[in-house]
């Protein structure tokens, strides 16, 4: 009946007659009681779980119909994943969660989580044995046969669940024994005794688990029924529809579920979705307020009696049958006898959807993205995205997986903070992330292919191999897109990570698999992923599926709601959202570039310099003595003249000891690296500090952005510059656009360091000589670095490390490579490329700005300017010498930064000569040497300008590549042709 869905009409008007023709249940049921199949949610759970699809399945519709008319700029495609509000239900509210776009269930019932709103389960009656405790360093032995709801790589019992009070088993209502950071929190969250009436304070889905003997019975039972009590009889549980149960092999599809165009509807759709008796409705007002200080429905009064919704043994009528009992109401009901002496029990309809509940909070937040209002929570207008700090909620580009890497980073950081490390001092928090919080990131099933996905899930698995702890719960989404199987093979094939399946239409099931795989990722702070069923509506998918419509069969089936109730709830909700989305379509929009731009990438210079300048007094002071320690009683300044690679390894050193919270890894760090820049440090600071990771630059980087996230100060090292191009996107979509995406609620610093530009005896070929640096100057917000000069190298290195700890920066240090171990400028011998490294005290005095130039002067430096950065510094002053010798007086800028460009050093600069010589060691198109004449043109220079740059080709092998590359005669040749204008 309900296939081939194609519009929002079509899916709204199906969904509202199946919800019609469920009819009432045949028994009432008490909303506190537990599914009567003895399953893991009580009514309470089932039902706020419902509002949060149908909230999400609104919102669908509600970015359809704004978009219909011009005012929606994006919807949040969410319809048919609604199972992932289970996946939030199972997690705590305080886990920092990653999501993909198809994330508007699970966003709306985190909302709930925070504001207190989900139900509590009621406690077990008897608190289970504790199990052993199974060794968290067991080998993982995967196995392929196991189905949904099991786990692979072991059975449940090989993991027990931690035993009540112990880290990652808080039981709800009392803050977590281990008096982690956030355990106040999650007492504040979990412990409301009234969020739904009809349930208590219980254990939370990563506590121990109960038995299904143990859940079908109160607490109260272990000693003698009470009056009210209704103990259910798990085996006279109505079986649930063939729809929620169709199949357990993942994926179960009966559609392609290929991706498909959402088409607006017609104008007559459009507008027939706006008539009044399309489910929409009014709400009152409510702010981007913080979660926690929402009205919680149900703390008592009027809500909290109108929300006591109960199931009776009684007929469905309301007639109370000839053996029933008064002690068998259930809670709210009321009874009425006549003259006769007949009984008639009255049980209450469910209360309606509170106009400012948290669910309508989180709906606004959606809405207020979709119609791109500035006072939208996570990106304020800047995109449509799911994020907000106060729900741990990160926002994501959600780009095919891309957030992956970084999830796995986030896991890697927390865990090592956890075992004692510290935290960024000084400056606050970005945020505080439990100590035994849990990383969840979701992803589309057909994203299991793309590069990202396959990195981050390679690494956790590498990571889980040599020991090291990653807390992530992985979620794949999986709606049929890839081949059939193929998903559930990658998945259950990765070593290291756990699997877990589970039918996304199936809520209960869903919740019992996610809270079991979220239990034991916190327990044994490894890997898991949980493979969740799905269904893609408004597209191709099997709407027979549909996991809103499985729901509210189970609610009905279980007694706990009428299909009319739930019709009429989804109605007055969709009324909520249309006032809701009415409100914010008057809200303000972005309406200048500085609004936009503001959050970028700020930039505090004056702050920066005092944190250099702060360094130097700790240096020099408290720290001289630890420092003495770690250069082995001889400092760098005492060790004479150093070339560049030495200098920066002095700098990283004087930067580890600085600030705690840095660490440096990447290719082969611990040994030194490729150019033994990184020599000395892991003796020095440990493995903990300074790491290899796995060969694969994505993961690198992801890293970096996960410990930025969570109060480090990643050091990413990348081995060679054509390695970064595989990786851009981790810095392009994921790093820079941190801020941009959070209002400035969450940050990334971090500070890549790449071994870049090419040497001119073309060692190694392309690989080890790429000249190309477009990819990284176009990237806003994002400083690029070229130190040239030993002396220049570690400023500029101290500068970018308190931009990134002060701003939050992204920096890419480029390193010369021909450079490294350069020692003469003129003559060999001379020595001249070499300086001493500065002692603290003359740090400040030697600050390097972001932005700012160097100028040699050569000769009477008046006749020609020769502006150049990196290789180009050392071959441009040499040239410079060389027409010194010749009469002609030469200024050389090395510009140091390329993003952003010193443009007042080069106008003025410039402007002093009246010639200008561009010489830029990249390719002619796309090279720094365009930025520069532009910056010319655009301030309205009008003298002589001339560029020399390498050709538009990859860097051959061996002498053939001083034919594109720029050579010291080229610059003195270009030099004599402007000259001679």
């Amino acid at each position: 009946m309900l296939s081939d869905v194609t519009t929002p009409h079509d899916l709204d008007d199906r969904l509202r007659a199946e919800l019609a023709a469920l009819g009432a249940p045949e028994k009432r049921r008490d909303l506190g009681e537990r599914l009567p199949d003895g399953g893991p949610l009580t009514g309470a759970q089932a039902l706020a779980l419902f509002d949060a699809q149908l909230t999400s399945r609104l919102l669908d519709l509600a970015g359809q119909w704004l978009h219909g008319f011009g005012e929606g700029y994006h919807t949040i495609e969410s319809a048919g994943h609604e199972g992932n509000a289970a996946v939030a239900a199972a997690l705590r509210p305080t886990d920092p969660a990653l999501l993909h776009h198809r994330s508007g269930a699970f966003y709306c019932l985190r909302a709930a989580q925070a504001a207190g709103a989900f139900p509590t389960a009621p406690p077990p009656a008897v608190p289970p044995t504790p199990a052993p405790e199974a060794d968290p360093d067991a080998a993982v032995d995967a196995s392929p046969d196991a189905g949904p709801g099991t786990v692979v790589d072991g059975s449940p019992s090989a993991a027990p669940p931690a035993a009540a009070g112990s880290p990652g088993s808080a039981v709800d209502g009392s803050p977590a024994a281990d008096g982690s950071p956030g355990a106040a929190a999650r007492a504040e969250v979990h412990g409301s005794s009234g969020a739904v009436p009809g349930t208590s304070s219980g254990v939370s889905p990563d506590g121990p688990a109960a038995s299904s003997a143990q859940r079908a019975t109160p607490a109260s039972s272990a000693v003698a029924p009470a009056p009210s009590a209704v103990i259910p009889d798990p085996a006279a549980a109505p079986a649930l529809p063939a729809a929620v149960h169709e199949s357990h092999d993942l994926p179960a599809q009966r559609g392609t579920g290929q991706d498909a165009h959402i088409n607006p509807t017609s104008q007559e759709q459009r507008s027939t979705l706006r008539e009044p008796e399309r489910s929409w409705n009014e709400s009152a007002p409510i702010g981007a307020v913080s979660y926690q200080d929402l009205e919680r429905p149900g703390a008592g009064g009027d809500a909290g009696r109108a929300g006591a919704v109960g199931a009776s043994g009684g007929a469905s009528d309301g007639t109370n049958t000839a053996g029933g009992e008064a002690g068998s109401l259930p809670g709210g009901a009321s009874t009425v006898v006549d003259a006769d002496g007949g009984v008639t029990v009255g049980v209450p309809d469910l209360p309606p959807p509170a106009p400012d509940d948290a669910f309508a909070a989180a709906a606004r937040d959606v809405l207020r993205g979709i119609v791109a209002s500035a006072e939208e929570p996570a990106a304020g207008g800047r995109q449509k995205l799911f994020g907000r700090a106060d729900l741990a909620v990160v926002p994501t580009a959600a780009s095919a997986g891309s957030h992956l890497p970084r999830a796995v980073g986030l896991g890697l950081a927390l865990e090592r903070l956890r075992r004692g490390a510290r935290s960024a001092d000084g400056e606050p928090e970005v945020a505080a992330w439990p100590a035994d919080a849990v990383v969840v990131c979701s992803f589309g099933g057909a994203s299991v292919n793309h590069a990202t996905v396959t990195a981050a899930l390679n690494t956790a698995g590498w990571y889980d191999h040599t020991g090291l702890r990653i807390p992530v719960l992985f979620v794949c989404e999986d709606s049929g897109g890839s081949a059939d199987g193929w998903v559930a093979t990658t998945l259950r094939s990765r070593p290291g990570i756990r699997y877990f399946a589970a039918d996304g239409t199936d809520v209960a099931e869903s919740y019992r698999v996610a809270a079991e795989a979220s239990a034991w990722v916190r327990r044994h702070r490894r890997p898991a992923v949980l493979h969740l069923g799905a269904v893609r509506l408004m597209g191709q998918g099997d709407a027979a599926r549909d996991p809103l419509l499985a729901t509210a069969r189970l609610l009905v089936t279980s007694g706990y709601a009428g299909g009319e109730e739930l019709l009429s709830r989804y109605d007055e909700r969709g009324w909520q959202l249309r006032r809701i989305a009415e409100e914010v379509l008057d809200e303000p929009k972005l309406t200048s570039a500085v609004e936009v731009v503001r959050e970028l990438a700020p930039r505090r210079p004056v702050r920066v310099s005092r944190a250099v300048a702060d360094a130097a007094a700790r240096a020099a002071g408290p720290g001289a003595g630890a420092r003495a320690e770690a250069f082995g009683g001889k400092p760098p300044e005492l060790t004479g003249p150093l070339t560049l690679a030495q200098s920066i390894n002095a700098a990283l050193a004087d930067g580890m000891l600085d600030h705690p919270q840095m660490a440096v890894f990447g290719r082969d760090v611990a040994a030194g690296g490729a150019h033994g820049v990184t020599e000395g440090l892991r003796d020095r600071f440990g493995a903990a500090r300074v790491f290899d990771t796995p060969r694969d630059e994505t993961s690198i980087l992801g890293l970096g952005l996960g410990a930025g996230l969570a109060g480090m100060l990643p050091v990413p090292e990348i081995q060679y510059l054509a390695y970064l191009h595989s990786a851009e996107d981790q810095l392009r979509g994921e790093a820079a656009t941190m801020r941009f995406f959070s209002r400035g609620a969450f940050r990334n610093p971090m500070v890549v360091r790449v071994a870049a530009l090419a040497g001119e005896d073309g060692l190694g070929g392309h690989a080890r000589n790429d000249n190309s640096v477009a990819v990284l100057r176009d990237v806003p917000g994002l400083v690029v670095a070229v130190p040239a000069r030993p002396d220049d190298a570690a400023p500029m290195l101290r500068t970018c490390l308190a931009a990134a700890r002060v701003d939050g920066s992204v920096c890419v240090f480029l390193e010369p490579a021909a450079l490294y171990h350069a020692r003469d400028l003129y003559a060999d011998g001379d020595g001249e490329w070499t300086v001493e490294y500065a002692e603290p005290g003359a740090w400040a005095d030697r600050h390097v700005p972001i932005g700012r130039a160097r100028v040699y002067g050569i000769g009477s430096a008046e006749d020609l300017t020769i502006i150049t950065f990196g290789g180009g510094v050392r071959m441009s002053l040499r040239a410079a010498a060389t027409l010194a010798a010749e009469g002609v007086g030469s200024r050389v800028v090395d510009l140091r930064w390329l993003a952003p460009l010193p443009v007042a050093d080069i106008i003025r600069e410039a402007s002093a000569t009246g010639r200008v010589l561009v010489v830029d060691e990249t390719r002619r198109s796309g090279g720094v040497g365009e930025g520069v004449l532009s910056a010319l043109v655009d301030t309205g220079y009008v003298g002589a300008a001339r560029r020399v740059a390498g050709l538009d080709s990859f860097v051959p092998l061996g002498p053939a590549a001083r034919q594109v590359l720029v050579s010291e005669e080229a610059i003195t040749q270009g030099a004599r042709t402007l000259l001679a204008r």
